[in-house]
């Protein structure tokens, strides 16, 4: 199985760089990072977790400036959203950062897709929250006709794109229905998730891994209803705290990497925890 990690990244945390460093030389398969613009003060939104938003929501890194810093430094280490809040963004813009970003780390990228959960934040980029993942979904097809092999079309219900020379193009090659970058989506177990999954992406990314003996088996049913091959489907249990008895669970369920939750802190307790997840390994 491998391990991969995910961290807040902000401007008081282990930098990016030094972070990438550590992973690829203790042996850690990859490093995903999580995205929010900014955290308006004025807030209604509950924090899904319960209780008071801890403060490094509002100091995120970009994780794309950040996952740039990590692939100039490191060879092998694979590097990931932990999402993309792809409504929020000018969909050409991101294609352009995503296929450079694939391109320059040879291929090393996962998209990480989600639709949030702060509606101010939201609404701050002028999306209408009752229509966000039919944006994202819109958004990720005008993507995708940017990354095609030949200029192509695009035609939305949210936007539109010329066919255009756009280059560079993702370093991964296409897999079924999907092309670009390995794509995971992020969200709650459910046949509409399941369904969106199977028509446009390479698996799911559970948060916490949660009730997977009972998920899986309704992906894996949506994933080759779609004709989808069964073998290529990735589940990625996320922002895991791990014990030995879990990962075993998940293994058991045929899933091949889980991204486990390192603390939003400074160098010294990010190594100390390093340290201890070693043993997984």
């Amino acid at each position: 199985m491998r391990i991969a990690t995910t961290i807040f990244l902000t401007d008081e945390t282990v930098t990016p760089v030094r972070l990438a460093r550590e992973l690829e030389q203790r042996g850690f398969a990859g490093l995903y990072l999580p995205e929010h613009t900014h955290i308006p003060v004025s807030r209604e939104t509950p924090y899904p977790a319960g209780g008071e938003l801890p403060p490094e929501y509002g100091r995120t890194l970009d994780p794309f400036v950040a996952l740039g810093q990590a692939a100039a430094v490191t060879a092998r280490l694979t590097l990931g959203t932990g999402i993309t809040l792809v409504a929020q963004h000018d969909p050409i813009g991101l294609a352009k950062q995503i296929a450079t970003l694939d391109h320059l780390s040879g291929g090393r990228f996962t998209l990480g897709v989600g639709y949030g959960w702060n509606v101010e934040e939201a609404a701050d980029h002028g999306v209408d929250w009752s229509t966000r993942r039919a944006l994202g979904r819109d958004r990720m097809a005008l993507m995708r006709a940017l990354w095609a092999d030949e200029p192509t079309a695009y035609e939305g219900e949210f936007g539109s794109v010329r066919a255009s020379w756009a280059y560079p193009k993702p370093a991964q090659e296409p897999r079924g229905p999907v092309n670009g970058p390995r794509t995971l989506i992020g969200g709650a177990a459910g046949p509409n998730l399941f369904a969106g999954i199977a028509e446009h992406a390479d698996g799911w990314l559970p948060i916490g891994g949660r009730g997977l003996t009972e998920s899986v088996p309704k992906l894996r049913e949506a994933w080759e209803t779609a004709g989808r091959d069964p073998k290529h489907l990735q589940v990625v249990p996320y922002a895991v705290l791990p014990t030995p008895g879990k990962l075993a669970h998940y293994a058991e369920l045929g899933i091949e990497e889980v991204v486990l939750q390192l603390p939003p802190a400074g160098e010294p307790e990010v190594l100390r925890v390093l340290d201890a997840y070693a043993a997984y390994l």
